[in-house]
Order: C-alpha cells, then sequence, then structure tokens
C-alpha cells in the first residue's frame, strides 16, 4: 500500500489525472497526507488549480470538509485561493452543505472580493517585494482571470465570481447595484466576474432587472452602458434553465440607442440584443451602420434583417444589396457571418447563389466550407466542382457536418432521376 501511497502523491504533483485515478483504482486513499507539508494531496491539487486531478479525487471520495491543521478546510482554501471553477467543483461535491459551512464559505468569499487581492497577499505573507501577476485564459470557455503570486502564495481575482455565485445557489438575491460594482470592477466582457454577473443577473428575466439594465444605457461612462447591453443581451437570451424568454421580442426598445451609441463595442452588443426582434425599424438601425468602421459591427448586419413570422428573412432588393455588399467585405470576420446568413437563406434569388460561389473561392476555409454547402442546400449544381476548393482538413479540428452536404445535393439528384 505504501508504494500506491507515493505513487498517488507524485501523480498529484505532477498533474498526471490519469495516474491519479490509477493510483485510486489501484486503492490509494483520497484523503492521502502529503509528507512534505502535512496537508492532503486534494489541497495540492486546489492550490494547483489542477481542475482534472481535483475532480478524480472527490469522485473517489475525497473529502472538501476534512479539517486542517490551521482551521480551514480544502474548501475554505479553495475560496482563498479565487478560482471560481475549483470553489464550485468542491462546494457541491456534497450537497446540501451545513448551514454553517456555507455562513463560513460566504463570509469568507465576501472578505476577499471587498479586499483588494494584492493588499491581502501582502497581509497574509508579511512581505513587500513586487507581485507577479499572470493572465490565466479558460479554453474551454474563453474567460480569463488574472492571477497573483507574492512568497509562493498564488491567488486568482475570481473571488467576486465566488461570491456572485455562491450567494445565487443559496438563494440569495444580492441587490442589482451591488453586482453590477462586481462586474464594473473588472470592466472586460471575457473577464470571468463580468461573465458570472452577467448570468446571474440574466436568469432573473424579470421587468426590473430589465430597466435597470436598460438604464445603465443612459450612463456616460462606456463600461456602464457596455455592462447595460450585456446584461440586456442575456436577458433576451433568457433563462437557460427553465427556458423564460419573456424579453425575445423586445429588442425594438434598444432603438434610439442603437441610433445614438458611439462607441462600437457598446453598439455591437446592442445590435447583438436587437438581432432576436423582427421589428421593421431595427432592419433601418441595422443598414444605417452599413460603412462602420468596426467589423464586429458590420457583421451583425444581416441579422437585423426583418423576418416574417415563421422566422423567415423579408428581404427587400435594398437590403440583400447591403449584404451583398458585405459578401465582398475586406474583413474575413464580416464575410463569414455574411457567408452563415447567405448559407441560410432559401429564396431563390440568383444573386444569393452566384455570391456564395464568389465565397468558394475565399482565403479562409471555414468561409469556403459554408459557402460550399449553402450551394448544396439550394441545389446549385455549382457545389460539387466548388467542394474541390475546400482543401485539405485539419485533422485536429472537429468533424464538420457541413462537409457532408454535396453528398447530400448529390444523393438528392439522383433520386430524383430516378422517379
Amino acid at each position: 500500500m505504501g508504494g500506491t501511497v507515493e505513487r498517488l502523491v507524485a501523480a498529484v504533483r505532477d498533474g498526471d489525472a490519469d495516474e491519479v485515478r490509477a493510483s485510486l483504482e489501484a486503492g490509494a486513499d483520497p484523503d492521502t497526507v502529503d509528507g512534505t507539508d502535512g496537508l492532503p494531496v486534494l489541497c495540492r491539487a486546489v492550490a494547483a488549480y489542477d481542475e482534472p486531478v481535483v475532480e478524480a479525487l472527490l469522485e473517489a471520495g475525497a473529502d472538501p470538509l476534512r479539517p486542517l491543521p490551521d482551521g480551514t478546510t480544502p474548501l475554505l482554501r479553495a475560496v482563498d485561493g479565487g478560482s471560481h471553477h475549483m470553489v464550485d467543483a468542491l462546494a457541491t461535491h456534497r450537497a446540501p452543505l451545513p448551514a454553517p459551512v456555507r455562513q463560513e464559505l460566504l463570509a469568507r468569499a465576501r472578505h476577499w472580493a471587498e479586499t483588494d487581492v494584492e493588499a491581502e497577499l501582502r497581509r497574509v505573507t508579511g512581505l513587500t517585494g513586487p507581485v507577479e501577476r499572470v493572465r490565466v485564459e479558460d479554453d474551454e470557455v474563453g474567460w480569463w482571470c488574472e492571477q497573483v503570486t507574492l512568497g509562493g502564495v498564488t491567488v486568482r481575482d475570481e473571488h467576486r465570481a465566488v461570491l456572485t455565485s455562491m450567494e445565487a445557489r443559496y438563494g440569495i438575491r444580492t441587490h442589482f447595484d451591488d453586482l453590477a460594482a462586481r462586474a464594473l470592477a473588472h470592466p472586460d466582457r471575457g473577464h470571468v466576474v463580468w461573465s458570472e454577473v452577467v448570468f446571474t443577473l440574466g436568469r432573473r428575466v424579470d421587468e426590473e432587472t430589465w430597466q435597470w439594465s436598460r438604464d445603465l444605457l443612459n450612463h456616460p461612462d462606456r463600461s456602464h452602458r457596455l455592462l447595460g447591453a450585456d446584461l440586456l443581451l442575456s436577458l433576451i437570451f433568457g433563462d437557460i434553465v427553465t427556458g423564460r424568454q419573456p424579453f425575445w421580442n423586445r429588442g425594438r426598445e434598444l432603438v434610439p440607442w442603437a441610433e445614438e451609441e458611439q462607441d462600437p463595442e457598446v453598439l455591437a452588443v446592442v445590435l447583438h440584443a436587437m438581432t432576436h426582434d423582427n421589428a421593421p425599424e431595427i432592419e433601418a438601425v441595422g443598414l444605417s451602420h452599413l460603412t462602420h468602421p468596426d467589423p464586429a459591427v458590420r457583421a451583425l448586419i444581416p441579422e437585423t434583417l426583418e423576418q416574417s413570422e415563421d422566422g423567415r428573412p423579408l428581404v427587400r432588393p435594398e437590403s440583400l444589396t447591403a449584404v451583398l455588399t458585405l459578401a465582398r467585405d475586406p474583413d474575413p470576420f464580416v464575410r463569414e457571418a455574411v457567408c452563415h446568413w447567405l448559407a441560410h437563406h432559401r429564396a431563390g434569388e440568383p444573386e444569393v447563389g452566384d455570391a456564395l460561389a464568389a465565397l468558394t473561392h475565399d482565403e479562409l476555409q471555414s468561409i469556403r466550407i459554408g459557402a460550399v454547402s449553402g450551394l448544396a442546400w439550394r441545389d446549385d449544381p455549382r457545389c460539387v466542382e466548388a467542394e474541390h476548393r475546400i482543401g485539405p482538413l485539419d485533422k485536429a479540428l472537429p468533424f464538420d457536418e457541413r462537409l457532408l452536404d454535396v453528398s447530400r445535393y448529390q444523393r438528392r439528384q439522383e433520386a430524383s432521376e430516378s422517379l
């Protein structure tokens, strides 16, 4: 058994989740203590922000509430470390947590959320030297945070997200202004805290939250307006848990702000929120930005076109001309968005097929794939020859279902000819 323990400790130190699982299956205790620091191996994995290893240990029965010599627990140490995902994994492993544990967690998270991370690190370590700051990105979700290290102690600046998610989990309805302040402390749509606040408020789907979010669009500071736009977009998407979408068709209320907004990032988010409505005034706003200097704005224009009750675009000649102009946009991000729209436009205008055929020569393979797929769906025989222009695929990428559309077109043709 001693060899199994040493094997587990070494695997945790190396961050080898597969070896950790193998050691546990061989009989190692998931609460094994690392002899170098006298702490359970779970604490080492938590401190290393090693989520796969933590998951393996928890699945095998490691105790996130195990009392430690300093009076903490692995879960409390996770809160100190500031990783939103890490705290969530440990806090939801044993459900429900006892009320005193929940209160202690909330108090701990609130302390960090209300304290400057660097200042708290200096207090904890007693050191005055420079801190090391590293940007850490989540490749799967796309979020990022800042990781701060001083004297061998490392924390991440996600404590406001930790507090926000725990409050929501335990039924605490934090005031809108308090949550907005947390997001604005990290004014970037990609930051974990901003994203968690938007997710939390977006699930409320009530009129009060809608009005408060819309009021932020009147703020002179662009970060406040960006938050307001992001919240409105989230509210329009609705509560993904319950499926409620009471604001799905209220994008038309945002027209005055879309007409006046000067910040390109804010404008893009407002336009995105409006695209889920089908009011004719939304199309007019979209087309008014046809020559906007920011590609993120231009890329949204096709989605602003008015739709019929069955969701199909009511494409007027001048609107189609605008979209076809964007199909030749110098920015690939815009061309890809337009290609997606054209590929899903099922009306029979020949110029749509011509635009898709032109896009099969695009420099980006993803656009060529979308254009060939669009031609195939239109039963345009040019898709067969254009398929050869797609070129070799990156085998590391997941398979793209659109690559089968030409063969589906050919089968439809064969079936039609056999009748």
